[in-house]
This record gives structure tokens, sequence and C-alpha cells, in this order.
């Protein structure tokens, strides 16, 4: 059991280093020369110290908490952000505080003020202006998510470019003629990203693409909004691009209520690869990206040196081809 009556200062005057050393050898994630360690070690154990997550704050001059900042919050994709970023960061000691923007008009400055109370943070793409991220990028470390680093001193994304290899798979593959693309790429990098790499697609097959996507929303009840638009008139098309699986599932479901075959009438694609997307009947066709590992490398960029960059790091993605495009015994 620990003594209550032994703190890290006084551990660090018996051990003769700064309270900082003995936060760094609690820690384990700061090297610190064998020397140093075993004599921080060795007053631990005779004193039986139990190091205190507040007192390690405090003696390094730290809050030991991150900041995560998104867009919103509802949906799997932010859910599995949300947990491969805290288990990280729980191996170091640090706490969490999330904000979720959900388009106010005080972001930039809810941000900034955050900036004061953690030691580190990491910002969804198109959450907040690049003025903000400057400025905050001023004073603690900050990771973008999603997007290029810009004036941060890191970033991680994964490979959207993947959604050329899906688009060509049905155009040329199945030899689908008609696509529509789900999603809206103002203020996504993701979704912009992949609405290129959809147009790259068709212009490499020599095939039109339509003028523009289908502007909704990237949740599961936007699916069906998108089903309006696309499946009610007679120019439906052969087959469906979306953004990500919720909204492709919404779709599926939509089109299945109105009695329409998938893929037989209209094949549908996503991109995640959510849990959901293999239970589907049609499973659904989609990219697989590594969503817990985008948010973990993240929370590790964020123990980094301030001024040292980290530059774009893109995490690679998967095509995973099933039933919903007319492959993997599709009814």
């Amino acid at each position: 059991m620990g003594n209550s009556r032994v703190n890290v200062r006084r551990v660090a005057e018996m051990a003769g280093v700064s309270p900082a050393t003995v936060s760094r050898v609690t820690r384990g994630t700061v090297p610190v020369s064998p020397e140093l360690r075993e004599r921080v070690l060795r007053v631990i154990e005779e004193h039986g110290y139990k190091p205190s997550h507040f007192g390690r704050a405090l003696a390094e001059q730290r809050h030991g908490a991150l900041g995560l900042v998104f867009p919103g919050l509802s949906g799997p994709y932010f859910s599995e952000l949300i947990q491969g970023f805290e288990a990280e960061a729980l191996e170091t000691g640090d706490s969490v505080l999330v904000l979720a923007s959900h388009s106010r008009a005080d972001t930039d400055a809810t941000v900034i003020d955050l900036a004061d109370r953690v030691d580190g943070m990491a910002i969804h793409g198109g959450t907040v202006s690049t003025e903000a991220i400057a400025k905050v990028a001023d004073q603690i470390r900050v990771v973008v998510m999603a997007s290029e680093s810009g004036p941060a001193q890191a970033s991680v994304s994964v490979a959207n470019d993947s959604m050329k290899a899906l688009t060509r798979h049905l155009l040329v593959d199945h030899g689908y003629r008609k696509l529509a693309f789900v999603g809206t790429p103002d203020g996504s990098p993701d979704v912009t990203t992949r609405w290129q790499a959809f147009l790259a697609a068709h212009k490499a097959a020599r095939r039109k693409p339509p003028a523009e996507p289908v502007r909704v929303g990237l949740q599961q009840s936007d699916g069906a909004i998108a089903a309006e638009r696309l499946l009610d008139g007679d120019d439906r098309p052969d087959a469906v691009v979306c953004a990500n699986d919720e909204t492709a599932l919404g779709l599926m479901l939509s089109a299945l209520g109105r009695g329409l075959r998938v893929p037989q009438d209209v094949a549908i694609t996503g991109f995640d690869d959510m849990p959901m997307a293999a239970l589907a009947r049609p499973a659904l066709t989609t990219i697989r990206q590594p969503i817990r590992e985008l948010a973990a490398t993240t929370a590790r960029l964020l123990a980094d040196p301030l001024g040292q960059p980290a530059g774009d790091i893109v995490l690679p993605t998967e095509l995973v081809l099933r039933g919903s495009c007319g492959c993997g015994g599709a009814p």
C-alpha cells in the first residue's frame, strides 16, 4: 500500500532529482537515464510511494488532460474514435476532454479557450478554422485527424483514394453505367477526397460522372433522404457510392422497403466497414478504414515535444467486396 505521507516532491528530494524526473519514471513514457531511474525506483520502493495523477501533472506543470474536438458525437464512427483515443491516453495517465462543435458559430473561440486547460489537442478535420488551429498550435501540440496538418504539428488520416478503386470496380468489373455519389464534400476533407476519387475513376474509365453529389449528411436517416431523391423517379442509378456506411445502410433499408432488390435493381456501397456492414443482408461492399488506429496514432503523436513536427501520416485502407455490389454470393 502506498504511503500517503510521501509525495512526489519528497521522493524527488530523497532521490536528489527534480519532481518532473520522478513523474517521468513513474509514467514510463519519457526516456530517463538508467542511473536516475534506479535511484528514483529505490526511494519509491523503500517508502511505498504511490504516484498521484494530479500530483504528476502539478509537478510537471501539466494539466494531465488532452483535448479531443469533433464536429459531432453521433454514430459509430465517432464512438470508435473516442474509444481508440481514450485507450491510448489511459496508457499515459491523461484524462480526455471531448468537445463537439455541432457547427456552432463560437466553435473557434471555444476551442481556443480549451487550449488553456489541456496539454495537447486532437482536432477532427473540418471542425474549426485554420486560423484557430494556428492559434492553438502556438500554445500546445496539435494533431489534426482526417485532414492535412496545415499549421498543426502533425496530422493523421486514412487513404481515402481507395474510393477510386471501389468506383472502378463498379464501372469496369460490374459494368454499371450510371453511378451516383451520396455525401456532402463541403466542410469535410474526408468526403471531399472521396468525391474527387469517385470523379477520377470515371475519368480513368472514360465515363461521364454525375455533375453533382447528392448532398446529405452522414447519418442513417440521411440515407433515407438520399433514397427519396435517387430511387423514386424513373431515372434511377445502377449503383450508388455512399461516403460512409451509415448513409449506405440507410439507403439500403429504404431501397428494400420500396421493394427494390440490392444489387439487382440498385447496387449500394459504403466506406468505413463498421460492424453492421457485414451483418446486413446483403452484406455491404465498403472500404475498411482503421478508425481506432487513427485515433490511437493521434494520441501517441500528442506525447511528442511541441516543436517536433511529424508531418502527415496516412494509414492504409482496404476494399472489401460483398453482396451489395454484386460480389460475394449476392442473391
